[in-house]
């Protein structure tokens, strides 16, 4: 691996280190066949002793849990790349001669200064559409 790149990540929060490798893990297919898999045999094996309320219970509660955790995961991991997505976004605008430099600021703007923005922006993509 890059050192550079080992160097950055080595000064994020460990929380955060965590819940991008979390990420990556849970976002691969394999784990989610698993999960597929495993909730339908708990399903199966339920189906077979009669649905107890002690089994279903216990599923409830891991669900519950697990959507909770995901949640906060993905949350904090589109949030982290949102921001930096939009800091490259502010270099590039910060870079180009011709743009509107009052676009980096943007997101910090009151809602009407966004709106004004969107219907500016509106009317340049409809004059180039036609």
């Amino acid at each position: 691996m890059d050192q550079r790149f080992e160097d950055k990540t080595e000064h994020r929060h460990a929380g955060s280190r965590v819940l991008h490798v979390l990420d990556r893990w849970l976002a691969n297919p394999t784990i989610a066949l698993g999960v597929i898999t495993a909730d339908l045999l708990w399903v199966l094996y339920s189906a077979a002793f009669g649905f107890p309320a002690r089994l279903e219970s216990v599923f409830q509660t891991l669900v519950a849990a697990t959507t909770l955790a995901m949640v906060f995961m993905i949350q904090h991991t589109q949030a982290r790349e949102q921001a930096a997505t939009q800091r490259k976004l502010d270099e590039i605008l910060r870079a180009t001669p011709q743009a509107d430099k009052s676009m980096i600021t943007l997101e910090e703007a009151p809602d009407s200064e966004l709106k004004a923005a969107t219907d500016t922006h509106r009317g340049i993509r409809r004059r180039a559409q036609n």
